[in-house]
């Protein structure tokens, strides 16, 4: 019941006309923002942070402002994704597996509609987590060490086999190709500058958002290129541009599986909603694809994802509140400016400003359903846009890329990086090899190396730490048995299609 009377304090704090003003702006605009390829949450929160400093915000305001722009931000994301086939950030990249088939199909108003209730229910469990089991979630994720963080990402890799396709060298090679990237840079360690060839622009690795619009966007523009104009000038279809509410009603497990599996992801402090994406997936495909659907526009394969990334992000928070560590790099972010202005995230922080606590949670219940409501009356107008041809839509994603790019770094060489990545991407797709591996080893490879290089330093280079802990012995034996499962489904999947080749 104290539960309850602290939250009811909360919505005291969150409806009052100037933080309901700031959780509608940060809504719209995060929206916008997560739309947009190559700006994502991080660049939103950071955008928007002077704002808050110029008009002299309190901690509270500020806080909700910037964690509506958050959650429009990951709402946001799955747009251009489902669209145009571009990730608006990290984690909508397995949401482009089956949203963009789903598109092509003429299903993009369903994809929409999945994908922005997904988001809602996922994000919505995050918060009742965060309500309700904040305090035991940060005491559990807290015993997680850098050998278990090591497991976590193994596990995490072991499920890429499932995800990508049915070859499994090009899976593997692809991931490999993603982990060599995420090594260029300065050593985690002894700070000794790594395949970099003297070039100072990449002492700090590839940035990931450059290597997306590249190996997604400028990728999709020269394959559409190589297509005849006849071809290029033709729309995707439209079936229609009011969603199937069927379609919605049958994804409903794979978005609670989702939102588990991807709030679960959000509370370990640094696995972020990335992992939270990977991981709703993977198991929403060991689970339900009997068919072999995934990755040819299964709506069960866009709600997964998009319910995990959600929940991720709201997850995400308990960490930071909780013990002062941030569960993703927009909560850093969010976590900088709560201490620029003199408030201390950590254990006390519920005894000592419950109004800033309860006022944050009572608002992102308001943020969802402000999401809600504004995202799918425009399902009609996004989808739309599928019905403009090609060749006019293509030069403006361009421009889109180069500005998004460029205006992260101000940076020509990121605008050199990204066309190298667009023409890699454009190599590997015309060889078969799915990005998504790619992608994933690029984005987890620095996270997976460092906890690995910390664990043996702990152990002064005894490889035995790996398996020390039971939470890492129980990663492992996941990972086993998730990889145990992919062999025996790929045969299965094999053998079926055999005998229909048989038969017919």
């Amino acid at each position: 019941m104290e539960v309850f009377s602290l939250l009811a304090g909360g919505f005291a704090v969150a409806l009052t006309p100037l933080n309901i003003g700031l959780l509608l702006l940060g809504c719209f605009s995060g929206t916008l923002i997560g739309a947009l390829p190559g700006l994502g949450p991080v660049n939103g929160v950071a955008i928007l942070i002077p704002l808050t400093f110029a008009f002299g915000f309190d901690a509270t305001s500020s806080l909700i402002l910037l964690s509506s722009v958050y959650f429009g931000a990951m709402y946001g994301g799955r747009i251009s994704s489902i669209l145009l086939n571009i990730p608006g950030d990290e984690p909508a990249v397995m949401t482009t597996l089956d949203g963009y088939p789903m598109a092509q199909q003429g299903r993009a108003a369903d994809a929409l509609a999945i994908s922005g209730v997904a988001s809602f229910i996922g994000a919505t469990v995050a918060v009742i987590g965060l309500t309700l089991f904040a305090p035991l979630l940060a005491r559990a994720a807290i015993h997680f060490g850098p050998a278990d963080y090591f497991a976590l990402y193994v596990l995490a890799f072991i499920t890429i086999g499932g995800i990508a396709g049915v070859d499994p060298r090009k899976t593997l090679i692809s991931a490999l190709l993603g982990l060599m990237i995420a090594t260029i840079g300065l050593d985690p360690i002894s700070g000794i500058p790594r395949y970099t060839f003297e070039n100072y622009h990449i002492y700090d690795g590839v940035d990931p958002i450059v290597a997306l619009v590249g190996l997604f966007a400028l990728s999709e523009i020269l394959m559409l290129l190589e297509k005849a104009a006849i071809d290029r000038a033709k729309p995707i279809g439209l079936t229609s541009w009011l969603p199937d509410l069927r379609a919605i009603w049958m994804t409903r497990w794979a978005t609670l599986r989702g939102s588990i599996v991807g709030f679960v992801a959000g509370v370990l402090p640094g696995a972020g909603a990335s992992l939270g994406s990977v991981m709703a997936y993977s198991m929403e495909k060991q689970t339900s694809d009997k068919d072999g659907t995934f990755g040819k526009g299964d709506p069960r394969g866009v709600a997964a994802p998009e319910a995990g990334n959600n929940a991720a992000s709201g997850g995400a928070l308990i960490p930071m509140l909780s013990l002062g560590v941030p569960g993703s790099g927009t909560t850093a972010v969010m976590l900088a400016m709560l201490i620029s202005l003199n408030v201390q995230p950590g254990p006390l922080l519920f005894e000592r400003q419950p109004d800033l606590v309860w006022g944050l949670v009572a608002s992102l219940y308001m943020a969802n359903v402000a999401l809600l409501v504004l995202n799918l009356p425009l399902i009609g107008l996004f989808s739309r846009l599928m019905m403009v041809p090609t060749w006019a839509l293509m030069p403006i994603v361009a421009a889109v890329s180069f500005v998004g790019v460029f205006s992260i770094s101000n940076s020509g060489f990121d605008l050199q990086l990204m066309i190298m990545f667009g023409v890699l991407g454009y190599l590997l797709r015309k060889l078969d090899v799915s990005l998504v591996p790619l992608v994933l080893g690029l984005l987890l490879g620095g996270d997976m190396e460092r906890n690995l290089r910390r664990a043996m330093s702990i152990s002064n280079g005894d490889w035995g730490v790996l398996i020390a802990s039971p939470i890492s012995v129980v990663l492992y034996v996941l990972a086993a048995a998730f990889l145990a499962l992919s062999i025996w489904l790929a045969r299965r999947n094999q053998k079926r299609t055999q005998k229909r080749d048989a038969e017919t």
